[in-house]
């Protein structure tokens, strides 16, 4: 029973790190409507350039914080030249945008950069901490730990902004009608300003913590993957929503890698490690056959 805890435990603690990169697609949705297809880059630029400005001698805090002006400045600018022409446009075509985005970040992050992969340290040690250990023998990673009280901690504050605020009203009217919110007098320009800045900071705090975790490399553009049946489970326009479906998938995808394997093994022999790659997919598509819209997501009526 304490390996089971230790190992749900652990799932849990990278469930919430999940739920932060879904947070960026859920702020971009909420918004325009359309999935974002470029939010693992983002996460790839924010941390190779923490990175790169560390190479060039800045402390961390500046580092982070040259980053950080960097992400809002590539928000504002996506809002600006990308999403601003297309007002009114079908979904398709943001969609089809935020791909060209995508390719877009993936060619200018090296050329900035550079394109090999680094570690990234943040000060904090990937070591057990000793006072769980000893008190109950389970190992709880240090870094895992602090890495989820960031993400859950502005995972958190985000819900609470757009789900109270007047921003918040203003987003979810905005990703209704776009034409409507414009004649009730809502700037459309800004809302998408405000929700690209905030997507940009989200995808930076993301790159910090799995560029720490994983270090600095391109694949890091895939943790996007992961987000995706973390959404089908939360629903793409609930904030909460990306919570407990992060929750969900992190744990399951441990405990499954953990207690599937011995008994395929022993029904049909062979090898049949890697499950922690593929189940979280399986979880989501049966999910969707129950509810598509997700556990928080809002049920579509279409009326003919």
């Amino acid at each position: 029973m304490q390996f089971f805890f230790e190992v749900l435990i652990g799932g849990l603690l990278s469930g919430v790190m999940y739920a932060l990169v879904a947070l960026g697609f859920v702020l971009i949705f909420k918004a325009s409507g359309v999935f974002n297809f470029a939010q693992g880059t983002m996460v790839y630029l924010g941390a190779l350039a923490v990175v790169g400005f560390l190479e060039k001698g800045a402390p961390l805090w500046l580092a982070v914080v040259l980053a950080l002006f960097l992400m809002l400045g590539f928000g504002i600018a996506t809002e600006r030249f990308l999403l601003r022409p297309l007002v009114n446009q079908p979904p398709i075509s943001l969609f089809m945008a935020t791909i060209g985005l995508a390719f877009f970040i993936e060619g200018l992050a090296p050329l900035l950069f550079g394109n090999e992969p680094r570690p990234l340290d943040l000060g904090v040690v990937d070591e057990p901490i000793e006072a769980i250990l000893d008190a109950t023998g389970m190992v709880v990673s240090r870094f895992d730990l602090l890495a989820s009280g960031v993400a859950g901690a502005l995972v958190a504050v985000l819900a609470l902004l757009f789900q109270y605020t007047r921003i918040g009203r203003a987003l979810r009217a905005v990703a209704d009608d776009h034409q409507a919110a414009l004649s009730i007098g809502i700037p459309l320009q800004h809302i998408w300003v405000i929700v690209w800045a905030v997507a940009g900071f989200v995808a930076l705090v993301a790159g910090l913590l799995w560029g720490a975790r994983n270090g600095v490399q391109f694949a890091l553009t895939f943790t996007a993957l992961k987000a995706l049946p973390v959404l089908i489970l939360g629903g793409f326009t609930s904030v909460p929503g990306a919570i407990v479906g992060g929750l969900i998938i992190g744990a399951s995808e441990k405990l499954a890698e953990i207690y599937i394997p011995p008994f395929l093994q022993e029904a049909f022999g062979g090898n049949f490690g890697g499950i922690e790659g593929w189940f979280p997919y399986v979880l989501a598509l049966l999910f969707l056959l129950v509810r598509p819209e997700g556990l928080f997501g809002e049920r579509h009526i279409d009326r003919v």
